[in-house]
């Protein structure tokens, strides 16, 4: 071995995928988010904040056909698929939408930690403000903050071992987990602009998911 060269092994804890959402599919949801928002009776049926932890301004369920129509299905199968056979070298051959829902959330609102349903889950961004704002210590303006970010969480903090995994907030930017993998999301301020992001959760093949079946 090259004595010059590192590698880094990650041989434990959960496997997260980033891919990026097709340009048309982020057009065609953030339309048809934007209608739904201008029809008050639509926005009540499709409201989603009873079966969700957040503190935020608005939570609107996809609906099934929508999710097809736009491709937005087809995509998050095809990514899961893919990234599972990468990890496990085992091919999916089911792919079952439990739920995938919008957020809208707006100066001061947040996402506490949670964690979903199903096999699989994902979070990703249609929207980010312009600014999520400063930290309020005045006195250090270029301090980082969380601020409107997401962040994974799984274990405990230990020598070179990290708990915590914190997301930017980009556009098109999607990141696909186990459902247990817990996650938070920030207030920010500054403006009140809209941050908006979408999330699924899914089952997929029981033997595939179930590490234990067959011992």
């Amino acid at each position: 071995m090259d004595e010059n060269k590192i590698f880094f092994i990650k041989p434990f804890g959960p496997s997260i995928a980033k891919v990026q959402i097709p340009e048309k599919i982020i057009t065609d949801l953030n339309n048809y988010i934007d209608e739904i928002t201008k029809n008050e009776k639509k926005s009540d049926e499709l409201s989603h904040g009873s079966k969700l932890v957040g503190n935020v301004k608005q939570e609107i369920k996809i609906e099934k056909e929508i999710a097809e129509k736009t491709g937005w299905l087809q995509f998050l199968a095809n990514a899961s698929g893919k990234w599972i056979e990468q990890f496990t070298q085992k091919r999916i051959s089911q792919f079952k939408m439990l739920d995938t829902w919008v957020v809208r959330q707006f100066e001061n609102e947040y996402n506490p930690i949670h964690w979903h349903s199903g096999h699989i889950s994902g979070a990703g961004f249609l929207k980010v403000p312009s600014s999520f704002g400063n930290t309020v210590q005045k006195n250090k303006p270029t301090k980082s903050n969380l601020n409107g970010k997401l962040e994974l969480v799984s274990g405990n903090r230990a020598f070179m071992s990290n708990s915590r995994y914190v997301i930017d907030p980009k556009v098109g930017d999607f990141f696909i987990f186990p459902h247990y993998l817990m996650h938070v999301v920030y207030p920010f301020n500054g403006n009140n602009e809209e941050r908006r992001s979408i999330s699924f959760n899914a089952k997929i093949d029981n033997n595939i998911f179930d590490v234990f079946a067959g011992h």
